[in-house]
Order: structure tokens, then sequence, then C-alpha cells
């Protein structure tokens, strides 16, 4: 039962809590409610004593609160005090001090405002005069002290109100450091005296802020003596000569002046401002460090003043409570103390009171919930009653910090007064409750625009009131639902925001407030802009000056805001000069200077947003040169040169160039020395002897360099000996019988001194031990004649001048002259790797035969002749060189089937020796070159023959040929193929050069590949395309085929085509034959024609843009023999005479000639092994093929 009885008074308390949430509403001036205080003067009241006493009491409440004041807890009846007002529609009172002193008004004073609803009471205000006493009469007798000792300067202000505000100064503000300082009290610390700190004028001001006064105190006179000093001054005011021993104030570990002991307490308010002082005297100064013992220190609220002897924490909270601990340490020993901080808090707000406004039988709450330590009491009045002596309400009900109301009634509105006090102040909330009866009202705007940037956060207000409270609903545009859910949030004081705004939430938004007692809506408008935003920022520069710089900055904005570019210059505004000009997007500076240097921002506002973008602006410029150059540290071969950096120009120096002069010899020209950082101004100098040195120094920046300094004065050094030799020195022979020895001279500045020579020294190596020399001048190079052939020498080269000689030279190697070889490698043989490739070897020369440096060895070789023809080939000679001590070689390209002779020669940088003797290798077969060529004879319906010839390079004997062949359909466009059928092969004899495909398809398209084969392999194959047609038909296809390419359907194998051209064929033919009979019966042939007859015909292979298919050429000198065909075997011969019959016939073979002379005879018998084409002999004869002795006519 009891656990029941917890739940439902927990369910009550929520439920009354969310009421009060609710109706935390501002109520309308024009309706019933009880008075507000909206404006009161500070509980601590401190007044200044010459102007009015102005205490502010202001408040709000329907009807109008009327105001009365207590003074002292008893009622001020400000009617009866002439000298004090009240203004009008306001409790502010107003007291005229004129003739009278403020001090007679100091008190507590409280106002209260009441209307017939309730009554609101202020705080309690405590009036207060400021005060500025001056200072005490009184003389400050000199302070005497040893110098070393520690030293305090009391200040002792009068007490003021509020304290005054401390600060020492002599004729000025006096410095403080480390070791002098002032304490948070006031006064002047010393933690050791200096005689620099013996003055008369140390004074202490108090600056009183409220009256704008200051006081000051009597000078005071500080007297810092030495121990001498000090003693003599004591003694002459004590008349005490052993006042102060003999030993003088040596170093000692500190201790500490303030504060005093190992530990101490202190304690701070919340909120308020915590200071620990820790000052520390000893020899030498103290340095003092602060700690936390129990944990950090608040980092953000934490700081470390005078020179780290004042420790303060703002803002102090509970946190902060603990030990802290302050040490003060030099190199003779620490100190310490301890601070045991205690935090304690006047009372401070967790939950004030609201105004309440309720409906007739509503439920409400009032909490008034505060914290403090200790722990503060909370008291509660009604109307400025204590609860307890109120009217009895049975709506009430009063537990601790809180005032639940049940079912109130009309009639029962009042002002409820919250009191939280502890021992370290108190607070007082005024809150009343309004009982009410009112329809809904909004207090929005109506069709109020609200503008907002897209992305960012939009709220639509709409605040309203009733009583009940009205409940808000959202729409938009048609109305059609409530706005509730992503992305709108509707809070709980009735305004609707959208998190993030987009450009579809533009619209109208309609709200609506609804209670049991009526209705009202509004209407606002959003607008979502697209966001202001810079493209293009305007770059960091760097400009030399007078140069023209261009600040761009390109932004996009909404084209329906108004945008604003405004330019600053290092956060203000643009210089008032012409040469800043200003345009859309952009800022040119014209003939920048050193003063335009800065950050430049471009600023582009519209009504919503804004965007800004800076970038730095630097001017540089050539750096101007160094001066006051000055020589130090002067040495026989060294000197110490500084300079003083002249203006850098915003781009920082480099490097520095020091250059020299010589005017001994080379007056007038510069040359550079050598070169330091920028950051250096000295450069240890190396010298040479017999220089007249004058330096100069450049600077180099980012722009290049300044210009050359000023000389510095002129330095001269002494003649001496040379202290190098010369490098360079090369040893070669010219000749087989000389040595050249050459060197790079010595320049002036090398030469230390005056009669500059060489010696020249050499001998042969671990031949001879003395050293031959010849001293020689002005020459870089010395010629050794009649020297043995290709010997080692050793050479050295050594500088010599009117002072001496230089060091030791180096000595060098080099050989005398070469001559050529004279002895050819021995042992040289071949060995044949394969058809193209063979491997020459040999065993290499001696030694001393090279009479040189061995460069290598070259291998000549040349073909001989092949091996199938025993005429000689061409010989050409090549030449392949092989570097180094090379004892074999490789020998590319070669042709197969051939014999080669080679031999070998080695050679030196003089030339080649004698070769060996001739050696030969032969190479193998391999596989031939492509056919010579392949044609088309005798093409018919089902047939057609193919002539060819052998390859050029026959690589080796001919085992035959390979033939293959496949048919294709017509592709798009004339005499070309499309898709191709299987393969089929033919093997042919070696010694056949013709052959006749038989029961071939009708009219149909074939491709052939044609190739040669040795005992290698096959060689590459030619390719030939023909057509299985009538010869007589083959030029009218192939025209037909041509002009019917572009709707191509091949009408040759079309059965209707091929009787109507069969016809047509056999009519020509019978025509044909009728004219030759008539031809036969008296016509005479020349004999030239049937030589031509004998000659080589020059067959055209087919050409697929012509579509010609193995015609015979019109060349004059290569016509067919008219009345005679072509041997089937396509074996075609050269003649080696014209009128030669023999060859036709073979061996007395029975050739026949008609009565006209002409011969019908059949070629017959063996032919002759010649050359066939370009003089290649084929492997074998060619067997005679019979052919038909009926002639026909193609």
């Amino acid at each position: 039962m009891e656990r029941m009885r917890t739940r439902t008074s927990a369910a009550v308390f929520l439920m009354l809590i969310l009421g009060y949430l609710g109706n935390a509403l501002e109520v309308p001036l024009d309706l019933p409610q009880p008075p507000t205080i909206t404006h009161q003067s500070p509980k601590d009241y401190i007044i200044d004593p010459r102007e009015n006493i102005v205490i502010h009491c202001d408040a709000k409440g329907k009807p109008h609160p009327s105001f009365s004041w207590t003074r002292n807890g008893t009622h001020f009846d400000i009617d009866q005090d002439s000298k004090v007002t009240m203004k009008p529609r306001s409790g502010t009172l107003v007291v005229d001090i004129s003739g009278e002193k403020a001090e007679t008004y100091e008190g507590v004073y409280q106002c209260t405002a009441r209307n017939e609803h309730g009554t609101a009471v202020s705080n309690n205000i405590v009036i207060r005069q400021s005060r500025s006493p001056l200072w005490s009469k009184e003389r400050n007798p000199p302070i005497v002290v040893q110098e070393g000792v520690s030293l305090v300067l009391e200040c002792r202000p009068p007490a003021g109100l509020p304290p005054p505000i401390i600060f020492w100064m002599n004729n000025s503000k006096l410095p403080q450091s480390s070791r002098v300082s002032q304490g948070l009290n006031g006064d002047l610390y010393f933690s050791n005296v200096l005689a620099e700190d013996t003055r008369k004028d140390y004074i202490c001001y108090a600056r009183f802020p409220h009256t704008q006064t200051i006081q000051q105190k009597q000078p005071i006179t500080v007297m810092v003596l030495d121990l001498d000093a000090f003693n003599e001054t004591v003694a002459a005011l004590y008349n005490e000569t052993d006042f102060f021993s003999d030993g003088s104030v040596g170093e000692r570990k500190p201790t500490f002046l303030i504060p005093s002991g190992s530990s101490s307490s202190k304690m701070v308010l919340r909120g308020e401002v915590l200071e620990l002082e820790c000052i520390a005297e000893g020899l030498p100064t103290p340095e003092v460090s602060w700690m936390k013992m129990s944990g950090e220190f608040p980092a953000s609220r934490t700081s470390v003043l005078q020179f780290k002897k004042t420790l303060r924490i703002e803002n102090v909270s509970e946190a902060d409570a603990g030990d802290y601990r302050c040490t003060g340490h030099n190199h003779l020993g620490s100190v310490h103390h301890t601070f045991h901080v205690t935090v304690r808090a006047a009372p401070y707000w967790i939950s004030v009171p609201r105004n309440l406004v309720l409906a007739p039988r509503e439920n409400g709450i009032l909490i008034c919930r505060a914290s403090g330590i200790p722990k503060p009491t909370i008291t509660w009045a009604m109307n400025g009653i204590p609860i307890e002596n109120s009217p009895r309400d049975p709506s009430r009900k009063v537990e601790g910090d809180t005032i639940m109301f049940a079912e109130v009634q009309t009639g029962s509105s009042a002002v409820y007064q919250c009191n939280v006090s502890n021992e370290y102040g108190y607070l007082l909330a005024n809150s009343f409750v309004n009982v009410l009866s009112e329809a809904p009202r909004v207090l929005t705007p109506a069709n109020k625009v609200y503008q907002v940037i897209s992305n960012s956060r939009a709220l639509l207000d709409c605040y309203a009131f009733g009583s009940p409270v009205p409940k808000i609903t959202w729409f938009k545009d048609s109305r059609s639902s409530t706005l509730e859910g992503d992305p709108y949030i509707l809070l709980a004081n009735g305004s609707l925001e959208i998190h993030v705004a987009q450009a579809a939430n533009s619209g109208k938004y309609t709200c609506v407030a609804r209670n049991s007692l009526g209705i009202s809506e509004n209407h606002v408008y959003l607008e979502v802009k697209e966001p202001t935003r810079i493209l293009k920022q305007p770059e960091y520069k760097v400009v030399r000056r007078s140069k023209d710089v261009v600040f761009e900055c390109k932004v996009k904005h909404d084209p329906t805001l108004i945008p604003t570019m405004t330019w600053l210059k290092d956060g203000g505004e643009l210089p008032d000069d012409e040469r800043f000009v200003v345009d859309s997007d952009s800022l040119t500076i014209m003939e920048v200077t050193e003063e335009d240097a800065g950050t430049y921002t471009c600023i582009m506002n519209t009504t919503l947003d804004q965007d800004s973008a800076s970038a730095t602006l630097t001017i540089v410029e050539y750096p101007e040169p160094p001066t006051d150059l000055e020589l130090t540290d002067m040495k026989p071969k060294s000197v110490q040169l500084t300079w003083i950096p002249g203006d850098e120009h915003n781009s920082p120096i480099h490097k520095f160039l020091i250059q020299y002069s010589d005017s001994l010899h080379h007056h007038g020209h510069w040359h550079n020395l050598t070169e330091v950082p920028g950051t250096k101004t000295t450069a240890h100098l190396k010298l040479s002897p017999y220089v007249h040195y004058t330096f100069r120094v450049l600077a180099l920046n980012a722009v290049g360099f300044s210009s050359p300094s000023q000389p510095s004065r002129m330095y001269p050094t002494n003649p001496a000996a040379p202290d190098e030799n010369p490098d360079r020195v090369e040893v070669f022979g010219t000749e087989h019988d000389n040595l050249l020895i050459s060197w790079k001279p010595l320049t002036g500045l090398q030469a230390n001194g005056p009669g500059l020579q060489y010696l020249v020294m050499w001998r042969q190596k671990d031949v001879e031990k003395d050293w031959t020399s010849v001293t020689v001048a002005n020459v870089s190079k010395f010629m050794v004649s009649g020297m043995p052939t290709f010997m080692l020498y050793e050479v050295k080269v050594q500088a010599i001048n009117n002072y001496g000689i230089g060091p030791d030279p180096i000595v060098f190697s080099g050989y005398s002259g070469e001559d050529l070889p004279i002895q050819p490698p021995d042992n040289v043989h071949a060995l044949v790797l394969n058809s193209t490739l063979a491997e020459v070897r040999w065993e290499p020369v001696p030694v001393k035969t090279v009479r040189g440096h061995l460069q290598g060895y070259r291998v000549y070789y040349w073909r001989e002749r092949s091996l199938h023809k025993h005429n000689p080939h061409h010989v050409e000679q090549q030449v392949l060189t092989f570097s180094g001590n090379r004892i074999h070689g490789l020998l590319p390209g070669l042709q197969p089937y051939s014999l080669y002779w080679f031999n070998v020669r080695a050679f030196n940088r003089k030339g080649e020796g004698p070769p060996c003797s001739n050696q030969q290798f032969e190479t193998p077969e391999g596989v031939p070159g492509r056919p010579s060529f392949l044609r088309i004879a005798n093409t018919n319906l089902d047939s057609l023959t193919l002539e060819w010839g052998p390859p050029y390079e026959q690589n080796g004997r001919l085992t035959g040929y390979s033939l293959k062949y496949q048919t294709g359909e017509p592709a798009p466009g004339p005499c070309h193929l499309g898709r191709l059928g299987p393969v089929e092969e033919l093997s042919l004899p070696a010694n056949e050069t013709s052959v006749t495909l038989l029961n071939l398809k009708y009219s149909t398209r074939y491709k052939f590949y044609f190739s040669a084969e040795t005992g290698q392999g096959s060689g590459p194959a030619l390719t030939e395309e023909a057509i299985t047609v009538c010869p007589a038909l083959l030029l009218l296809l192939c025209v037909c085929d041509s002009a019917m390419a572009a709707r191509q359907v091949d009408i040759a194998t079309q059965g209707w085509f091929i009787g109507l051209m069969c016809a047509i064929a056999l009519l020509i033919l019978i025509l044909l034959i009728i004219c030759f009979i008539q031809r036969n019966k008296g016509g005479k042939y020349p004999v030239k024609e049937k030589e031509d007859a004998h000659t080589d015909p020059e067959f055209q292979p087919m050409k697929e843009d012509d579509c010609t298919f193995g015609e015979y050429s019109d060349n004059e000198d290569h016509k067919p023999l008219k009345g005679s065909r072509s041997p089937s075997n396509g074996t075609v011969r050269r003649d080696n005479s014209d009128d030669s019959l023999v060859d036709y016939g073979g061996d007395g073979g029975d050739g026949q000639f008609n009565e006209d002379g002409s011969f019908i005879g059949q070629y017959s018998g063996k032919s002759s092994t010649r050359d066939i084409i370009g003089g290649h002999e084929s492997s074998e004869a060619p067997s005679p093929v019979n052919t038909s002795a009926m002639n026909s006519f193609v």
C-alpha cells in the first residue's frame, strides 16, 4: 500500500512538472496579471556622495502596480521627506542630497509593488557612501640598509569604500622585477637590495576608483651602503663602533617574506577569485614555483603573475579546494609554504521559480531550487507575507523548495517569494500564479518573412498565449497535413525549427493555436537563399617595389540578395589613395610601396551572411649593399673580413658573396672568392702570397644580388715559394719515338711570386733510377724525342719561382708513342653455329708484339659463293671489331648454304697489324625465300593452271613446293574474299614449274598459298587469287563485278547468267575459227615473231585493284608467239643467242615447221641447267611436259 502511494505521488508530481513547464508563458500586458519587478538597484549599492542618490525599482502588471518602500525594516514614508521623490508610474526613488550629507540616507531599502492580483518585493538594497580618506600625517625616517639584505617598504593605505588600488612610483612608475615587486597588501618587497635601489622618492599611491581621487603617502628614503659605509653611518647615528660585525652580506638560501610559517589556511567563495602569494628573499634572488598537491591547475582559469610570485584562479569552483604549495629556490637551497584552500559558496540558483498562468481547475508547480556551502535554507512568502501567516488555500501545498497547486480557482492569483540564504548571502525570487480564462492569440507578427541561408538553421516563431495553454500545430502551403518529423522540429514554445534548411523548404507556413476556448492562426513565409561563397580567394603576393599587384576575389551569391564588397587592410579601411582601385571582383594597387605591405581582406556581405578571405602582400626589393667593411686578424695568408648587412627589404638574405680584386696582376677585375650564409656577417678568408687584395661584399635574397659594397682597404701579401704544382699532367706519345708531357699552368695568383718556371722530370719506369730534367717557362707542354717505342715513363712537373721551389710533385705515368702491331693472331678457326651465325676464335697476340695499347681485334669476312653454284659471288668484305683482349667473336647475318672466307688482325691506337692467313667455313642449309613469282594461267570453268619460278634465295637444295588453296565467298567490293572455306594442300616436286588443278568448282573464287621447301623446312609463301571462269568471260565478269559492288549479288553463280555467257562464248569461238582459217590460207609470219615467241614472257600476277589474273604483259620485247601457247609446265628459258633453236628441240629433237616457216612442234627434251632468273640456278633440270598441238588464242 505504501509503495502504491509513492507511485501515485510520483505520477502527480510528474504531471505537475509537465503542467508547470508548459505554462511558463509571458502574459500580454492587456490581460490581468500580478506585478513583476523588471528593474532594481544592486544589493550592495555604493553611492558617490557628490551626486543625487537614485534607487531603482520598476515593475509591470495589470492593473499597473503601486509602489512603497521600507528602510531598515520599517515603512519609509517618502511624503514626509522633501528631499525624496518617486518617479511617476515607477517605484524609483531620487534623493536630493544638496545641503545634506549622503551618509544620512545610508541603510537597507526594499521596494514593494502591488495590485489587486498580488504583491512583489525587491531585494534588500544596502546603500553605502563611498569613502576616500586622507593619509594620516606621518614622518618617515630614512632607511639605511646594507647591500644584499632584504627590505620591505610598508604602504598601509587608509581604509576606503571600495578598497583603493595601490601602486608605487618615484619620478615615474617604479619598475618591478623578480627581485623587487609589490605584494597584494600594497607593500613593496625587495628580495635583496642593490646600490642602485638608493633613492629618496619611494611613494605609495592609493587610487579610489568610485570618487576618482588619488592619495599619496609621504616619500620614503632608502640608502643602500656597502659594509664600510654602512658601519660608519650606523656608528655616527648610534655612537657605537661595533654595531655590526665586519663581515659582508654573503649569499644565502631563500626564506619567505610573506607568508609566514610553513603553512596557512585560505577560504574563498565560489565564483570569486583566489589569489595566493609567496614572496621570497635570498641571495641570489630566488625563483618561485607553484604546484597543486591534489591535482592539476584549471588551465583556462589559472594565471601566474608578479614574476611567478602570485597564483590567480578565476571563477573558483568547489573542485579548486585543496592544498597548494609554493617553493622559493636558488642554488643554495629552497623553502616551501603550503596553503590549505577551502571553498564556500553563497546560495546560487539551480532552478529559479517561473511565473505560472493557469486556467481554472488546472494544476501547476513552483520550484525554487538552490545550493550553497553550507546548504542554504529556503523560505516562502505570498504577497510579501510569510506563507505560514498567509490565508489558507486548499489548492496549495508547500513541500520544502516546491509549492504544488491542484485545481486552482478563479481569484487565487498571487505573487510568491522564495528566499534562499546561508551565512554568505541570500537569493530572492518573485514568481506569480495568474488564474485566467483566455482564448488563444498568436503574438508573432502576421505575414512575417524569414530569410535564411541554405544548409543553416531556420526558426519560424509562433509565440502564442492562451489559458489553458494552446496547442500549436504547423502547416505548409496547402495545409494537407501537419508538419511533424524530419526535417521539422516543434519546440516547446511553439516555434518550428528546420535544422538544415534547403531550397525546397521555402514557402508559406501557417501556425494554428487552439485551446478549449477558441482557435487562432498566423501566416509566415520562409525564403531559403543560396550562401555567399568566395570562389577565388586572393592569393599571397610577393612583388617588387613600384610594380602593380592585383588581388582577385570572385564571389557567388544569391541573386535576390544585394551584395556589398568591402576590402580591408590590416583589419582597417583601405588608405585614401588613388593608387588603390576597387573593382567588382578585384583590388588593384598600382606602383606599390613598402607602406602597402600587409594583410588584405575581401569581405562579401549580404543581409543574411558574409564570406571573407585574406591574403598577405609582401613588398620585396634587392637588398641594400653591406656597409662598414673591416679587416681584422691580419696574417700572412689569412684575414678576417666583417661587415654590416644592409636592409633586406622583406626578403631574407640567403648568402653573401665575397669578391676580391688584385691590383698587382689584374687591376680592376673582380673575382669571386667565397660565399657565406646570410646569417653570418664575418668571414675568415684564406689568402695567397704576392697579391694586393681589395675586398667587396654582395648580398643575395630571393630578388637577386645587391649592388657591391664599397671596397675595403687594400691588403698586400708578401711573395713566397709556390705552395702547389701544376695539375692535369698528361703523358703520352704522338709518334713512335717521342714522349709528350703537358700540364695546366699555374695562374698569377697561384705563382706566389715573380719568376715562375716549371721543372720537368722523366725517367723510364723500372729501368732508370735517375731523373732527366729540364726547366721551362711560359709553356704548358714539353716534347721529348728519340724515345723507344711504347715504354712506360714516370714524369713529374714542379713549380719554381724567385723565392723557392714548390712542394714535392706527384709522379705521373705514361707511355711513349705507339707503332703498328707486328704479329697476327694464331690458331684462328671458325665454328658454325647455324645457317646464319658463326663464331670465330683465335689466340691473343703477345703483348710485346702489340707495340701499343691493345684496342681489340678486327675480323674481315666475305661471302665467296653459294654452295649450289660454282660461279664466284661478288666479293664484298665486311668488318666486325671486337674491343679489348677478346679471343672470340660472333659473325651474324650470314647467308645459308654459302662459302665464306675470313681473317683476323689485332689493332692498337696507331692502327692494324698484319692479318692471319685467310680461313674458310661453309654455312648449312636454311629455309628458302619466297618463290620468284606465282601467276594464274588457263583459267576455265572447272580448272586453272598455276605457274611459278624458283626462289631468288634458295638457301640450300630445294626438295619441293607446297601449294595450299581454299575457296572464298565474295566480300563487298571488287575482287575481295569474305569467309574462306577449308584448306587443301598439295606437295609438288622441285623440278616442276607449273601445275593444273582440275575438277574445281564452277565460277568460284580461290585463294592460293605457294612456298618453296628445303631440308630445313618451308619458306615464306606467295599468295594469289583466281575465279574459275571461261577466259573470254573473265574481263567481263570483273567489270560487272566491279560495277555492281555496291549492290553485290554474285551473278556469276546464277544459272541463267552462265548459260547466256556460254552461248556468247561459243559464238565468238566460231567466228575466231573462221577468221583463223581465212588467214592461214595465204599468211606469212616473219622470223622475228618466231624468235619473240621464245623470249621470257613477263607474267603479271593478279592485282586485286585491277582484277587481272595472270595475263601476259604488253611489253613489246616479251610478246607471246602468235598462234601458239606457252608450255603447260610453265618453264621459261633465257637463250644465249636469239637465233638458236637448239634449246627448243632438246638434243636433236624433232622440231617441225609449217609451210610458212612457223614453228609448231612440241617442246621436248631436257632443259639445260642454266640460271632461270637473275643468274640463279635450279637444283634440278625440269622434266618436260607435253602439251597439245592445238593452238589457241587468248
